[in-house]
């Protein structure tokens, strides 16, 4: 897999929209001869790792989803080779709809003034759910969830504690936040942040997403 070509790939923009690039232009962005630029632009279109439209006068590359994901990986692995023996912890995984309970949860007020005075932030009404990868649930078992809240009732309702950990996404500190249930699934986390991270970072069910745990 040509991991290099990818990338430049990707730097010039093929993972955003369609780019128009001849294999002669390919050629010089990554230092070799024609041939072998053609060449490799086709291993990666073998390795379904990017999608090519032919035109009269060249062709416009894509990556496909299979390559963004490829890249995804790439990021993954350098961000855990320079963290310093693990002192960066990265969740990795695709986004997915929950069950539109976190909406629910998030707007009360009793969990609500524990997460102001406890992480800092006012949360938005809902939360961003992550299906994290095999390596990243193995990660997520060793995080130490040591910020506590506290169950309450409400209207002769009793509601449950939970606990969470700070998290970065992009430019947003937000957390993970972990009910107290006893089946609770293990490969999935629960975000919340003081904006729609949906909305605020363009994501939608099945991208690739990248949580940094901080302290």
């Amino acid at each position: 897999m040509d991991i290099q070509s990818l990338k430049k790939l990707a730097l010039l923009g093929a993972h955003q929209k369609p780019l128009e690039l001849s294999s002669v232009e390919f050629a010089e962005h990554i230092d070799s001869s024609q041939q072998t630029a053609a060449r490799k632009l086709k291993a990666l279109e073998e390795d379904k790792l990017i999608s090519r439209q032919f035109l009269p006068d060249g062709q416009l590359i894509s990556i496909t989803k299979n390559g963004i994901d490829t890249l995804h990986k790439e990021l993954s692995d350098y961000l855990e080779i320079f963290s310093g023996n693990g002192s960066i912890k990265i969740l990795s995984g695709k986004l997915i709809t929950g069950l539109g309970e976190g909406q629910y949860y998030i707007s009360l007020e009793g969990y609500r003034s524990q997460f102001r005075e406890k992480l800092g932030f006012d949360p938005y009404p809902g939360t961003l759910n992550v299906k994290l990868d095999a390596k990243s649930i193995e990660i997520r078992k060793k995080i130490t969830q040591n910020i506590k809240i506290t169950g309450f009732t409400d209207q002769n309702r009793t509601f449950g504690k939970g606990s969470c950990f700070r998290v970065r996404i992009a430019d947003i500190e937000g957390a993970v936040i972990t009910p107290e249930r006893t089946h609770y699934p293990e490969d999935i986390i629960e975000i919340i942040a003081p904006v729609n991270l949906r909305n605020y970072l363009d994501l939608k069910d099945g991208h690739n997403v990248n949580v940094e745990v901080i302290k």
